[in-house]
């Protein structure tokens, strides 16, 4: 029997790894489904907290913000890559570089 996750990152992780291919979800929902509500930042410092060898088995990429766009502000080189990994899962960016939640988004 698999061991239940026993801090906020465990749970985190094993929220992100249940969204499917093709679908993304906000920090803020990721938040609620572990039950910290007003914890959205905090998603973000676990998903900035992954291993390299983490990255393969947790689809950090499937994380955008609320208003459908990827984070990376200041990081161009990982924000081109979340949106290739996206855009390789079938999501499409609008003209204004957001994802269309109606269309995408999870759950």
């Amino acid at each position: 029997m698999k061991e239940e996750p026993s801090n906020f990152y465990e749970i985190v992780y094993k929220i992100i790894k249940s969204i499917p291919k093709g679908k993304v979800s906000s920090y803020g929902r990721i938040a609620v489904l572990a039950g910290s509500p007003r914890a959205a930042r905090a998603v973000g410092y676990a998903l900035n907290a992954l291993k390299k060898d983490q990255e393969q088995e947790i689809p950090w990429q499937r994380v955008i913000n609320s208003e459908g766009r990827i984070s990376f502000k200041s990081d161009t080189t990982r924000a081109t890559l979340q949106r290739k990994l996206l855009e390789s899962e079938g999501i499409v960016f609008q003209e204004d570089d957001k994802v269309d939640w109606k269309m995408f988004g999870w759950p």
